[in-house]
């Protein structure tokens, strides 16, 4: 994983959607979280009237490693600063408290979903990235946004790429796709079924798959090969335009992209050099009289 903290987050998160046994355990960690990390499997089934068992099952559920990995990532979360949580606009608020808790907001966000993103899954994606012929994005309102300004940030780097936001041209081009594309299917709720759709078909010709959801199990993180999560922070009542999901997803493309172009350095800064270059000519006719270096 990549963060040492986020436990605390986990558990909120999937709490409505663990069967009664975890639900339980996750409840009790949540309630005594200073004295959980002290506490041995046993120990907390105990307390918690489950058993040592079904603690094991939650950690799974949780896609964690064990219980050690756990108690790890509460005993960093205790040692943040305390946050308020998304905090929403009133009526007629002023610009500056608006300014203030937009920013909070936005920051809560991005460190939650560092702390969310799984170092295995993202070092799979990234080879998968790496060697893929195309690349699809694939996603649908407020996510389609996201496909799109993952599309125009691979191009850049000279990967052939591909963002729609209509299911039929989506799973039209994949139809026609190889083993050796890959194809990205975005949905914060995780439960849309067109992206599902996408990746079925994707997986069913072959393609490596890649979801991108807000944490936790759901329909379209389960067709997928490769999950990756966002923060699953619940968007404040007055969300213009999904705002915090916006930005997690956003922060996870960003990181993918930076890891591809790291890990192929000299090749994309020249190709980067070489786009930024010719948009420069675009925006500056002149320059295109003389060689730029």
């Amino acid at each position: 994983m990549s963060f040492m903290t986020g436990g605390l987050v986990m558990l909120t998160e999937m709490l409505p959607k663990l069967p009664p046994s975890e639900k339980k355990i996750a409840e009790y960690l949540i309630e005594h979280p200073q004295e959980s990390i002290s506490l041995t499997a046993h120990e907390l089934g105990k307390r918690s009237a489950t058993s040592s068992a079904a603690v094991i099952r939650l950690c799974k559920s949780l896609n964690l490693k064990g219980l050690p990995d756990l108690k790890l990532r509460i005993a960093g979360d205790l040692q943040k600063k305390i946050e308020h949580g998304l905090r929403d606009i009133e009526p007629n608020e002023s610009a500056i408290t608006i300014i203030d808790k937009m920013t909070s907001n936005s920051i809560q966000t991005i460190r939650e979903t560092a702390e969310l993103l799984n170092i295995e899954e993202l070092e799979k994606a990234i080879e998968k990235l790496n060697k893929a012929r195309r690349i699809h994005f694939f996603g649908i309102g407020a996510s389609g946004i996201i496909a799109h300004d993952a599309q125009q940030k691979f191009l850049r780097i000279d990967k052939t790429t591909y963002a729609f936001t209509d299911v039929h041209m989506a799973t039209t081009l994949v139809a026609t796709a190889t083993d050796e594309d890959v194809a990205i299917g975005i949905s914060f709720s995780g439960e849309t079924r067109e992206v599902s759709q996408f990746l079925e078909v994707a997986k069913n010709k072959g393609l490596s798959t890649i979801s991108l959801t807000k944490y936790g199990q759901s329909l379209v993180s389960e067709t997928a090969d490769i999950q990756l999560y966002t923060s699953a922070t619940k968007e404040p009542t007055f969300r213009s335009g999904a705002t915090s999901s916006r930005i997690a997803q956003l922060q996870v493309i960003d990181i993918l992209f930076m890891c591809v172009a790291s890990s192929q350095y000299d090749k994309s800064v020249k190709h980067l050099n070489e786009t930024r270059n010719v948009v420069e000519t675009l925006r500056f006719p002149s320059k295109g009289r003389t060689k730029v270096k």
